[in-house]
């Protein structure tokens, strides 16, 4: 069984993860940009139950473009965001995959909002699609 840690610039927040991602995906949508200071968000998505955060975390409410809110869990002394929660999936978290600093983690499957994503970026050319 696969054991992962993410965890905060700081090392104050952290979240141990068993298993493998359901889902790992890139989302090019501005919000993720601003939130990431990237071109784009990249994040996993596991099975809550196989999830087990630890240490401190503040919290940001987002709402997304089609009405749905997102809980971002970050380290309040450096800011790093380790894990969020996605209304409507209660059974999963998703972790952004840089907090996991590993160079070997699985590629994205998914790209989502593709119709604002630099014109340099070039998503996995097998990866699902999705303007």
């Amino acid at each position: 069984m696969t054991i992962r840690l993410a965890a905060c610039s700081c090392g104050q927040l952290t979240a141990r993860v068993t298993g493998e991602p359901l889902r790992v995906s890139i989302c090019h949508c501005l919000a993720c940009q601003r939130r990431t200071g990237s071109v784009f968000g990249q994040q996993a998505r596991f099975r809550r139950q196989d999830v087990s955060p630890s240490g401190t975390s503040s919290l940001y409410v987002r709402v997304g473009d089609e009405g749905s809110k997102v809980k971002f869990h970050f380290c309040p002394q450096c800011g790093s965001t380790v894990y969020y929660e996605l209304e409507g999936l209660p059974d999963h978290l998703a972790i952004p995959v840089g907090a996991f600093a590993d160079p070997s983690f699985p590629a994205p499957r998914v790209s989502v909002y593709e119709e604002r994503m630099h014109g340099w970026v070039v998503p996995p050319a097998d990866a699902e699609h999705i303007p």
